[in-house]
């Protein structure tokens, strides 16, 4: 990794900005990976993407959403079945005792349906800034940050944040780039680290947005070798 001095502000929102332009050319279609067709199902897919693929809750929910319509039926429903239903996704007892809670809350607070604003949907079961970022954006077109580990990693290695903390990141990385690119970016990075910037050995010498990035060198340089690092999908 080649140490550089640290930027002024000015030079750390023009590079954030220029990588964000660079991987919007790379991704122009970047977008959520987990298939819903109304803000109640990207809620449940995303409570059930936790400790698993977007590919696993995918096939889950081809059968989850026929049998679960509404949050009414989520209160409703009876857990050792739901559990079924989910279990390839792991940790299906927890979640299931999550989306029964959660179809409660919904029907008792919010008329069975999803809120549209950040500050309501954290007050939702197995709901936090994350998941409420997420459906903001995929479901209701409002800007949020996305801090997934994916996110996190990259925000560092870019130099947009010192934190670990996901909620830090969030506030670093609003002060960088326009409200209106929040959501488009969030796809875009955790796209890139999907597919280039891995945790262990990301493609350094394959990246399209290498010569700003400033923890170019952790992996490997050379073009041969990092383009057998790059992956090409089904994700994740």
């Amino acid at each position: 990794m080649v140490a550089e001095s640290t930027p002024s502000r000015t030079a750390l929102v023009r590079r954030a900005r220029r990588i964000n332009r660079e991987l919007a050319r790379l991704y122009p279609d970047a977008h959520i990976e987990l298939n819903f067709a109304s803000p109640l199902e990207l809620l449940v897919a995303a409570i059930l993407s936790a400790q698993t693929t977007d590919r696993k809750v995918n096939e889950v929910t081809r059968v989850l959403f026929a049998r679960y319509r509404t949050a009414t039926d989520y209160a409703a429903a009876d857990q050792a079945e739901l559990e079924k239903v989910i279990a390839p996704t792991g940790y299906f007892r927890a979640k299931a005792k999550t989306l029964i809670t959660l179809g409660q809350a919904l029907s008792d607070r919010f008329g069975g349906e999803v809120p549209d604003t950040l500050e309501e949907l954290v007050t939702l079961p197995g709901v936090g800034r994350k998941t409420a970022n997420l459906v903001l954006g995929g479901a209701f077109g409002k800007p949020g940050i996305v801090v997934d580990t994916h996110f996190a990693r990259l925000a560092r290695r870019f130099g947009w944040t010192a934190h670990t903390d996901p909620d830090k990141i969030e506030h670093d990385v609003t002060g960088l780039l326009p409200q209106r690119e929040w959501t488009a970016a969030s796809h875009r990075v955790i796209w890139h680290g999907r597919r280039v910037c891995h945790a262990r050995r990301p493609a350094c010498g394959a990246c399209g947005v290498a010569r700003w990035c400033p923890s170019f060198g952790t992996g490997p340089t050379g073009e041969a070798t990092a383009r057998k690092l790059v992956k090409t999908g089904p994700f994740s």
